[in-house]
């Protein structure tokens, strides 16, 4: 049954399936473009990306495919002031780089902000989606991107910061619900206050929002994707099924730890970057978080540039207990196939879904 709503004839999808920006690697021009050819939004994570990466990775999608495709950044942050004694959080990850053959940790240095560029490059890079998360965009930006015409989309994992950013100007808000898989983006509530999850998120955001809701969160089949819908979602967005594609760009130990994952082995850490995100538990997270000192762990984005080459090193070296390994609680779902693949099948299986519904009424 083909599915049609504003977002989808907005946005130009065959499919209500929006591949999540994976910032770190994991959004290859390759997964990319093949989500978009195969019906649903393909997104470029470019928030750790320079502004000519951002650039070229634009050119590389748009090489392969003429349907749309979306660009992220992170919403610009206050900069926390340098940690003024980091000896603690030296000696906590000083273990792990010796046992990767890591020069000793340095005290972590923060690179000059360059949103103002990225969103340039961004821009410039041809695609018809821009999306942020973390907060809210400045008005300046706000006005740049609708100037392109660029469709804009933000993300809430509660009901006020759903209005909050449609008070902003967005097109549309993802609603990140508890069980999602990375970094929260909660902006305008405690974190730990706003764990709601999927299911209770997005009908409470429907209700409050005029603009398209998009589910995220745990949603990693065609019955999810159809559950969202009847929820008023109007599309999904997933994380953890694509990082499990052949086309993504994560080390194979990444894709294995979530193949063999259960729903019960994720749980929200702030070891890896200083903010809370939810992977599977791994041997790094277990020991940091053992040592329960608030001093061990920086705040972000101290804490993700000095654990980041230790986690470039794990990639290299096919250590999955080093790694950050973002994954939302549905994991035990995963595949590993063909993006491609992976939404034909979705969109079966939204199919199926209907039609079990409409037979038992």
């Amino acid at each position: 049954m083909p599915l049609k709503n504003e977002l989808m004839r907005r946005l130009n999808m065959i499919h209500p399936v929006i591949q999540a920006p994976l910032a770190g690697g994991g959004d290859t021009p390759e997964l990319v473009a093949s989500v978009g050819e195969a019906g649903g939004l393909g997104f470029i994570g470019g928030a750790y990306l320079t502004p000519q990466q951002i650039l070229e990775t634009a050119r590389a999608v748009r090489a392969r495919t003429a349907r749309p495709f979306g660009i992220s950044l992170f919403a610009p942050q206050p900069v926390p002031e340098a940690p003024k004694d980091p000896l603690r959080a030296l000696e906590c990850v000083a273990p792990f780089y010796a046992e990767l053959e890591l020069p000793p940790p340095q005290a972590p240095a923060l690179a000059a902000d360059s949103f103002a560029e990225q969103l340039a490059a961004a821009l410039e890079g041809g695609a018809s989606v821009f999306s942020f998360t973390f907060g809210i965009l400045p008005a300046s930006a706000i006005e740049a991107i609708k100037a392109r015409g660029t469709f804009l989309i933000g993300t809430a994992t509660t009901v006020d910061e759903a209005v909050a950013l449609e008070q902003a100007g967005v097109d549309a808000v993802v609603t990140q619900g508890a069980e999602a898989g990375g970094h929260r983006g909660t902006f305008a509530a405690e974190f730990e206050a706003a764990m709601v999850g999927t299911i209770s998120l997005v009908p409470q955001v429907v209700d409050a929002v005029r603009v398209p809701v998009i589910a995220s969160g745990g949603i990693m089949d065609g019955r999810g994707i159809a559950a969202a819908l009847a929820l008023g979602a109007q599309a999904v967005q997933m994380g953890t099924a694509f990082i499990a594609c052949d086309e993504s760009g994560v080390p194979d130990a990444y894709k294995r730890a979530i193949l063999e994952a259960r729903e019960h082995e994720t749980r929200l850490t702030r070891v890896f970057s200083g903010r809370p995100a939810r992977g599977i538990v791994n041997r790094f997270m277990t020991e940091v978080e053992r040592k329960a000192d608030p001093d061990a762990v920086l705040p972000f984005p101290f804490q993700n540039a000095l654990t980041r080459p230790l986690r470039s090193a794990a990639a290299r070296q096919g250590r999955a207990e080093f790694l950050s390994l973002w994954a939302g609680q549905g994991v035990r779902m995963a595949r590993r196939q063909p993006a491609a693949q992976f939404i034909s099948r979705l969109s079966g299986e939204i199919d199926a879904a209907i039609r079990r519904l409409a037979m038992q009424s």
